[in-house]
């Protein structure tokens, strides 16, 4: 069994289209920003956007309620070569961060942390130089 996407469901399917390709500069394999349906390549795993109640009618799930405050649930981990570059290109890019740029020496990792424009979690990370 091999891991090839990482699909998340998200509500505003034209916004995180235009996020993952515009902000974070993943290249669409399949799919446009105007359909239902995406797949970017994000290195070794395609990362992939589908329309969350296209999917709820899919798996029977479309009478459960959509949206619920809660802790996150996952997150995707985006590793860069040089950290504080990045950071200021994504801000420059309109990202708000949730977390300033921290290094954590247990984790042995400088990060920081933001959302998509559907909520999800996702954090930068580059190796703390030792």
């Amino acid at each position: 069994m091999n891991l090839t996407h990482i699909r998340l469901l998200v509500a505003d399917f034209r916004s995180c289209f235009r996020f993952y390709r515009d902000v974070l500069g993943f290249k669409a394999t399949f799919g446009k920003e105007d359909e239902v349906y995406a797949d970017f390549d994000a290195g070794s795993v395609t990362l992939a956007l589908f329309d969350r109640k296209i999917m709820a009618e899919a798996v029977q799930t479309a009478c459960l309620p959509s949206a619920a405050k809660s802790q996150d649930r996952a997150a995707l981990i985006l590793g860069v070569e040089d950290f504080d570059s990045s950071y200021q290109q994504l801000k420059k890019k309109g990202v708000s961060f949730i977390t300033e740029p921290t290094s954590r020496t247990e984790w042995g990792i400088r990060v920081a942390h933001f959302r998509d424009p559907d909520g999800n979690l996702l954090e930068i990370y580059s190796a703390l130089k030792t």
